[in-house]
């Protein structure tokens, strides 16, 4: 399955949870879409309930189905719970790090953001928005002026998401920040149970 780009309010009425940037419309009608209004909901089985949780996450990162998988596989493979270990590997991709910084408004937009070559990682251009960042990683918007107006103004619009998370340090002035540790995953909050999906992967 290709990565997702049809309408965002349909996918978070689907799941009723801002996976996307809510719009207007989605505050109107936050119940599954259909023509006639919330139905009623029949008993999911367990497969369903863990493919649903599966796809909220996948959406949520902008991946495509063989990328998620393979990620997972990664994951399972390490030592320790892996789904704790899933969402650090999650986290750590640059287009989410670069989104959790504010250069972005969006993680659909960080990732063109990467892909256009508007980031360095400890000073080289980096466009591939599945890199993997580590502890001690230093990320700076290039010294362009389209780079720094869009990351600017990226800043000002996001100002109201609480700033970066405690293991990214970010100067707004410079437009650089510095990877003090990778996220642990029991302190992501995803809204999704993601037992939910290692159990579905573990059939």
């Amino acid at each position: 399955m290709a990565r997702y780009t049809g309408p965002t309010t349909r996918i978070n009425r689907r799941f009723s949870m801002a996976i996307f940037a809510p719009t207007k419309a989605f505050e109107r009608k936050p119940h599954p879409p259909g023509q006639h209004g919330p139905r009623l909901r029949r008993k999911f089985s367990e497969y369903a309930i863990g493919l649903n949780e599966k796809q909220k996450l996948r959406y949520m990162y902008g991946m495509t189905e063989k990328q998620f998988r393979l990620l997972f596989e990664r994951a399972k493979k390490q030592r320790g719970v892996t789904g704790e270990i899933f969402l650090t590997m999650l986290e750590s991709r640059l287009d989410n790090v670069v989104y959790r910084l504010g250069f972005a408004k969006s993680r659909s937009a960080a990732r063109q953001f990467v892909g256009h070559g508007h980031i360095l990682v400890n000073g080289r251009k980096t466009d591939i928005s599945s890199y993997a960042i580590r502890a001690g990683d230093e990320i700076e918007v290039r010294e362009r002026t389209s780079s720094r107006q869009l990351a600017t103004r990226s800043l000002e619009e996001s100002q109201g998401r609480g700033g970066a998370p405690e293991w990214l340090t970010l100067n707004a002035d410079t437009l650089k920040a510095s990877v003090n540790r990778l996220p642990d995953g029991a302190e992501i909050e995803s809204g999704v149970n993601v037992q939910l999906i290692v159990e579905y992967y573990s059939r």
